[in-house]
Parts: structure tokens; sequence; C-alpha cells
């Protein structure tokens, strides 16, 4: 077809033979052969049936068809060129948005985003409370920071944190009380949960051998909320005894403000890195190595 356009590498081969006026300099520059750039150029004399260039000593020229091509060509190229500077300025420039969910973020991210914001500088990040699951693929954040179970979507890059340690916890005079009575005693309190973790307390209670049964009845009192941040407010308040990610809850741990005395348990999530398509593998990375070191050492 006489508008078809001709390979892009032959055209990439002719512009630059052209304007350094060398198969022998444009093949240095591309980082190819010296015959690959030969190819290319008779792959397009081909596709046009016409001489482009004609020799000149040890050089080449271009014939009348060939400046005609390459004045085109290299407007091109030099838009292309441009383009892609803009693209590459705007990417570095512009900020990291990282969505996570609210209890997450009030918790744990945002007393250390100081530090982040010292520590990695050049990633000007953007942290945001997501309603619901974060989700990279809305398209107006970068990545997104959840605890989430296998299988991983595979529509976006995956980067694991950390595991998941979940555990039973109180407010001091609730679990003083029932430290001085049998373990299971727990069920007679008022049971706190989340309505997007209903697993959590059958995982932990499973895992600290406890009865099944007893727990179903337990938890048919209990009381759930709509997000992790209210359960554990609940928790602080002393209405009950609430099932959490130990993550979340250090600094309350720290503090003494809850106690958590029969202990924690991995659980098959992960503290997870979401990666959006198209946000830089470099920045995502860097991300994820100073949340694994926060998470070990400074959890």
């Amino acid at each position: 077809m006489l508008d078809s356009l001709p390979p892009l590498n032959a055209l990439k081969a002719f512009e630059a033979a052209a304007r350094l006026g060398s198969v022998t300099a444009a093949a240095q520059e591309l980082s190819v052969t010296h015959g690959a750039v030969s190819r290319q150029i008779r792959a397009l004399e081909a596709h046009f049936d016409t001489s482009l260039f004609e020799r000149a000593g040890r050089g080449l020229v271009l014939t009348r068809y060939g400046r005609q091509l390459h004045a085109g060509v290299s407007e091109a190229f030099t838009g292309l060129r441009a383009s892609c500077r803009a693209l590459n300025r705007e990417i570095e420039g512009a900020p990291f948005t990282l969505a996570c969910p609210g209890s997450l973020l009030a918790r744990w991210l945002i007393p250390r985003l100081d530090r982040l914001h010292r520590e990695l500088p050049s990633l000007r990040l953007n942290a945001l409370a997501s309603d619901g699951e974060p989700d990279p693929r809305r398209g107006d954040i970068s990545a997104a920071l959840a605890f989430i179970a296998p299988p991983w979507p595979s529509d976006m890059e995956v980067i694991e944190i950390a595991p998941e340690t979940i555990g039973a916890v109180a407010a001091p005079g609730i679990a003083e009380r029932l430290t001085t009575r049998p373990f299971d005693a727990l069920f007679d309190e008022t049971l706190l949960d989340t309505a997007s973790r209903p697993q959590a307390w059958p995982q932990w209670a499973h895992a600290c051998g406890l009865d099944d049964d007893a727990l179903v009845r337990a938890r048919q009192s209990g009381q759930s909320f709509e997000h992790l941040y209210y359960l554990l407010e609940a928790a602080l308040a002393g209405l009950g005894v609430a099932i959490a990610p130990r993550l979340v809850i250090e600094g309350d741990l720290q503090s003494g403000r809850l106690v958590a005395p029969w202990g924690f348990v991995d659980t098959d999530a992960r503290l997870c890195l979401l990666l959006a398509r198209g946000t830089p593998r470099q920045s995502g990375e860097q991300l994820a190595t100073w949340l694994r070191h926060e998470v070990t050492t400074r959890a």
C-alpha cells in the first residue's frame, strides 16, 4: 500500500545515518552492527523502490528523495524525543500516591511519614486513606498498601512486605480480669471484629486450640464494625475484646493502652505493596525496601 508506514527500525537507521553521514557512526549510536544498519537502509529503499543515499568518498550523501524523506523523519524523531523527555520529567516530578486503609494510615504510616520523607526525599510520597479496599487499578494512585491473602491479582505487581500477625486485645482492665481465669473465659466477654475480616477470630482461635462452637456462640452476641479504626476505638473504650493485626496496634501495646495476654498468630495474609501498571518499578522497590525495614526494626 502506498500510504503504509515502513518499519520503525528502518526509519531509525535511516535518520541516524543521514544525520551523521555515516553507516558506521549510525551503528555506534544505535548500538547495533554496521551490517544491521545497512540492511535496514536497504529495506527502506526497497519499501520506496528508490535510492536514498549515494556514496561521496568514504561518506554518504542523501539523494533528492532521501533529502525529502529525511526532512519529515528528522522532524518526527525530534518531536518524539521531546515528548519522551517531557514525559520522563513529568514522571520524575510527579508525586508517588500511596493509598491504604485508614486505620493502617493513621496508626502506623502517619507516625512514620516524617522519617520517610527525610530518608526517601526523591519519592515525593503522597499518602491517602482509601474507602474500602485500596485499588491501584482505579488510575489516580500509584500503589496501595494493604493486608491481602493469596492468590495475588494477576493484573498488578504485588510486592510482599511482611506476614500478617493477629491477636486478641483488650483494655487493661478487661485483660487483667481475664488473665486470672481459664483461657476460654474470654468468650464470656463481648467479642469485637470487623465486617471486612470475619475470618480473623476463627483463624486466631483455631491456632490457639480454642473450641470452635464456643467461639460461634460468643460471636453471636458480639459486635461488628465497618472499619478497623472503629473496632480499635471500641476496644480502647473497654467495650470488649477485639481481634486486630499486631502492626496496627503496636503503638497501643507499647503505651499499655491495649494488652494482648493471649499472644499473636500468623495468618495466610501478607502486608503487600500493590503497584499499578505504569508505576516506575524503581520507586516501588525503593518504597518496599523502606517499609520492610520499618516493619522489622521499628514496628
